[in-house]
């Protein structure tokens, strides 16, 4: 029989990337956005090429993520994706509050409250992935998002650490730049970032999954990026804090 895997904000991007991934490794497929047009056609997609069954659950997880939750907690779900998320083209000053409240309930609201709905069935059952999409964002200082990315990776660590007696894994998946639609979508100009700064999302997907699949609690694809954490790692906090406002600032 085949295992269900639920993907938040799974029409686009990383999170397209892991749901023809999960599909191809034989799993059936619960795609979660808040477009279900879109959303219809990419089911329709899945499981005309990969013979998946698939279920559109359509929800904004900012207003609507009891709709998911309840979901969960009425079906056994193998694997989960947290990697619904947007950024703001705006300084916290600039942005409105609303905006800002949008930023917590999606990034870190949404992923908190569905693993809290999925983990106890999970370590009951003594099996399943929770795969949660960070950033390299959360190791540095770059406003909203670093900071919403931060509880992301730090939660993440600490449920893998709180599962290790189980053979349920929680990992946190710590991308760098990919090419996807998440830039253009928040109106951010990336043209100052070199070329070999960007990664292809079904790369950036593979090697996440082997992680999650080898019990890693952090999974950061790329050798730009594993070298730009150990400099940050050693790095003074000072340093740090005005590299992300300089992201920030490339981002405009």
């Amino acid at each position: 029989m085949k295992k269900w895997a639920l993907i938040t904000g799974a029409t686009v991007g990383i999170g397209d990337c892991f749901a023809r991934l999960l599909a191809a490794e034989g799993y059936n497929l619960i795609i979660n956005a808040r477009n279900e047009e879109k959303l219809n056609e990419r089911a329709d997609f899945l499981r005309k090429n990969y013979g998946a069954d698939v279920v559109v659950l359509a929800a904004d997880l900012a207003t609507d993520c009891e709709k998911v939750e309840s979901y969960i907690k009425g079906h056994e779900i193998e694997v989960l994706i947290n990697n619904a998320g947007f950024g703001l083209n705006q300084s916290f000053l600039s942005s409105s509050i609303e905006d800002e409240e949008r930023v917590l309930d999606v990034l870190v609201r949404a992923p908190m409250r569905l693993m809290h709905a999925v983990l106890p069935q999970m370590r009951k059952r003594d099996s399943g992935i929770v795969l949660n999409v960070s950033s390299t964002a959360a190791f540095i200082a770059g406003g909203h998002y670093s900071a919403a990315k931060a509880y992301v990776t730090v939660m993440s660590e600490s449920l893998h650490t709180q599962m290790l007696p189980t053979n349920v894994t929680v990992t946190s998946l710590n991308p760098g730049f990919v090419h996807t639609e998440f830039h253009q979508r928040a109106g951010m100009k990336m043209g100052a970032i070199p070329d070999f700064m960007w990664l292809n999302g079904d790369f950036l997907v593979k090697k996440a999954w082997a992680d999650a699949k080898k019990g890693k609690a952090i999974s950061i694809p790329g050798w730009q990026y594993k070298v730009l954490r150990a400099i940050i790692a050693i790095s003074p906090r000072s340093t740090v804090r005005k590299m992300g406002m300089s992201l920030r600032t490339k981002q405009r």
